[in-house]
């Protein structure tokens, strides 16, 4: 009887110790060299076979443990697939936890306010390594995404929203485009809908107007102020003659040099180019920002036909009269002549 009784008391001391074993060891951290490594857990994939996955990274230093771990506790059943990084040192508790959580790997690509679709396409190309610039611009000529809201687009071109966008080794070329347009149908909301037809515009001529804003205006505060310029062109039936629609048209010619004052640009027989052709371009030029839709949507009060930059803060003089515009032209270009002095002796 008393071997009995010392038998199931070693036994019992036995378990309890492996036990607390287990659990110490579960807990501890485990520093390995896998923590730059991208670990893979496909949909489908088992409690084992994460487990051996881990062990093989390193990260788990005793697979049992782990598995009698997780059996007593009734876990291992909520794991989730995706890409994962563990940061090291790591115990093997917190490396499932993680997983339990599905805290994927993401990485961000940011999209600059003003980007054009060719340049959208460079970028996520070069961030992402997901598709080719090509491939990537292939994929912004398929208008459909947005058709319900801007049925007459040509292409995705201004309905690309820029902003910073999460992806995962697993997201696809088309999902992060898709992603894009996805942004830009939160910010535009119905009420501004239904403010594009107060005005007598299109969601799509508002998004072309704002696309100029966001082009030709450098400090925030402007952007109202050079949208009542254009929306107080359009009402006199005055070509809006921006500089940075003659160099799309040069863009989509497979043309631009970089230099603005190039003559042929500036003649360029296009329908983006509004020196020569009147009303707005067929088409947002770039991908406009919330602001600068704002400001084609709520321009400011203002009798200005004109303007030009001012000094070198991005500033602009915007003017009522051709006279008055003159006179801030020859302002602008006795500016830059003196810049241009001070910098051949050396900033003086």
């Amino acid at each position: 009887m008393r071997k009995s009784v010392l038998l199931f008391v070693i036994v019992g001391v036995g378990a309890l110790a492996a036990l607390l074993w287990v659990r110490s060891t579960v807990r501890k951290p485990v520093a390995h060299a896998s923590g730059d490594l991208i670990i893979t857990i496909e949909p489908g994939t088992g409690t084992q076979a994460i487990i051996t996955r881990l062990a093989g990274a390193g990260i788990v230093q005793h697979p049992t443990a782990l598995k009698v771990y997780l059996k007593i506790a009734g876990r291992g059943g909520a794991l989730k697939a995706g890409d994962y990084k563990f940061a090291s040192p790591i115990s093997p508790l917190q490396a499932i936890e993680k997983i339990e959580r599905a805290e994927v790997v993401l990485e961000r690509v940011t999209i600059p306010e003003g980007f054009n679709r060719f340049e959208i396409a460079e970028t996520l190309a070069a961030k992402t390594g997901k598709a080719t610039a090509e491939e990537f611009l292939k994929l912004t000529e398929d208008q459909t995404p947005i058709e319900q809201i801007a049925p007459t687009v040509r292409d995705l071109e201004g309905y690309l929203f820029p902003d910073t966008y999460n992806y995962s080794a697993k997201t696809t070329p088309e999902e992060l485009v898709r992603a894009m347009v996805s942004r830009f149908e939160e910010v535009f909301t119905p009420e501004w809908t239904t403010r594009a037809s107060e005005l007598g515009l299109t969601v799509n001529q508002v998004v072309t107007l704002a696309s100029l804003v966001e082009e030709e205006a450098r400090v925030p505060d402007e952007r109202p102020l050079v949208a009542s310029v254009f929306m107080n062109r359009l009402r006199r039936g005055m070509l809006l003659a921006s500089d940075p629609t003659f160099i799309y048209a040069a863009v989509l010619a497979h043309d631009y040099d970089g230099n603005p004052n190039q003559p042929r640009h500036r003649t360029r027989l296009s329908p983006y180019n509004t020196y020569l052709v009147p009303g707005l371009p067929p088409g947002p030029i770039s991908s406009p920002g919330r602001a600068s839709l704002e400001a084609a949507l709520y321009p400011a009060s203002s009798d200005y036909l004109y303007f030009v930059v001012s000094g070198t803060s991005g500033r602009h003089k915007f003017s009522r009269t051709v006279a008055e515009h003159e006179l801030a032209v020859a302002e602008y270009r006795r500016q830059q002549r003196e810049l241009r002095e001070r910098q051949r002796n050396g900033g003086r």
